[in-house]
């Protein structure tokens, strides 16, 4: 198996499950923007998804702690940096998405 082969597989799987279970605990930084998870969902999906539809359906499993600072150097306003609920996150990963 080559390469890309693996990689479409690896691919496939995460399509597979990223509607059943929470995904980007391995796959992001120990801290990440909302920003950053959409892209990682997106990526892949292989689609743009609705940035408040996300925003909301993600905030409601409860798997995110939001952190007391905030991405640097960005010239806008510096987005509310997050991190996963390790708990939440791993009872969704045994139970199931209920609200997405």
């Amino acid at each position: 198996m080559d390469h890309k082969e693996i990689v479409e597989k690896a691919l496939l799987a995460l399509r597979e499950k990223i509607s059943i279970k929470p995904i980007g605990f391995n796959l992001l930084p120990e801290k990440f923007t909302l920003s950053a998870l959409q892209k990682l969902y997106e990526a892949i999906l292989g689609k743009e998804l609705n940035r408040g539809n996300f925003y909301r359906k993600i905030k409601n499993l409860g798997i995110l702690k939001k952190l007391d600072e905030q991405k640097r150097g960005g010239a806008h306003k510096a987005p509310d940096l997050y991190s996963f609920d390790e708990e939440n996150y791993n009872k969704a990963l045994e139970n199931g998405l209920t609200s997405w």
